[in-house]
């Protein structure tokens, strides 16, 4: 029991000590993590229970929206796009709760070419950590 409490205060002590650039790097590639192992839950823990998703001519108005468009690729417990990964492009912050960032997608299918593109995320800091309230994507 001592050693449970003992690691689960390391991680909050390493959790606060990170730079908000390095606490939302790590959820990103949790995400990416969830959407390899195709794990729809797991690849949308990052996003706010009220955030926005724009991508082409639509909008999603809820993270229930947003994983109702992604379902279809999460077919049989794997991922049917291919491998993503994220590359940060460019960080502004915008006050001590929110961070702008832009990072690079790329989508690795098992054949055939791999597609790439930009994202443009808005996070908050809440209780629950760094969550995306607004994602555009193309």
């Amino acid at each position: 029991m001592i050693l449970v409490a003992l690691v689960a205060r390391a991680a909050v002590a390493t959790a606060v000590a990170m730079t908000p650039q390095a606490a939302i790097e790590r959820e990103m590639a949790a995400s990416a993590a969830g959407w390899n192992a195709g794990a729809l839950d797991r690849f949308m823990a990052i996003y706010a229970e009220d955030a926005f998703y724009a991508s082409g001519k639509d909008l999603a108005r809820s993270k229930a929206e947003i994983a109702k468009r992604y379902a279809a690729s999460f077919a049989g417990g794997a991922n049917s796009r291919g491998r993503l990964s994220f590359q940060p492009v460019g960080w502004r912050t915008i006050s001590n709760v929110h961070m702008l960032h832009v990072a690079r997608w790329t989508l690795t299918p098992a054949s055939g070419a791999a597609q790439t593109g930009l994202t443009t995320l808005l996070f908050e800091r809440r209780k629950e950590g760094w969550q995306i309230i607004a994602d555009h994507s193309s």
